[in-house]
């Protein structure tokens, strides 16, 4: 004889789907767009100095593939291009972890961060404005 216990509808575990989304082993017709979301610099870090930010991607995964054949990956890959106070280059990431920049002088700076397809074609940008205090004087 079986035993079952009755759980309310809402007790019911998710799925893995339900939770990490379609698996990533198959493609997905009508890909809904890329989007980044990025947060503002940690505070604690940049009290000290450090560039410390924090983003996301929704509809595309950031990794380290390049090039023209890539586009044809589903769901979608992509990287991010980093650039500091206007500069004229970027750098690019890969990796999807926090993005961290070090050796600004104290003052006002800005990040542009731009989501990337393969072949470095921006999908998205987010600009952050923020402000590197003057180090504490010492007595």
């Amino acid at each position: 004889m079986a035993a079952s216990t009755l759980l309310p509808a809402d007790a019911l575990p998710q799925s893995a789907r339900d939770i990490r989304g379609p698996s990533a082993l198959v493609a997905i017709e009508n890909e809904a767009p890329p989007k980044l979301i990025v947060d503002a610099p940690l505070a604690g870090p940049l009290a000290l100095g450090r560039v410390f930010i924090q983003y996301r991607t929704e509809n595309l995964r950031v990794v380290p593939v390049f090039g023209a054949g890539a586009l044809q990956v589903s769901p979608r890959i992509g990287h991010v291009h980093v650039t500091v106070d206007d500069a004229p280059w970027h750098f690019v990431d890969a990796s999807g972890e926090t993005i961290i920049v070090v050796g600004l002088k104290p003052g006002p700076h800005e990040v542009l961060i731009e989501l990337a397809d393969p072949t470095h074609k921006v999908i998205d940008a987010k600009r952050l404005s923020f402000m590197i205090p003057q180090p504490p004087r010492s007595q």
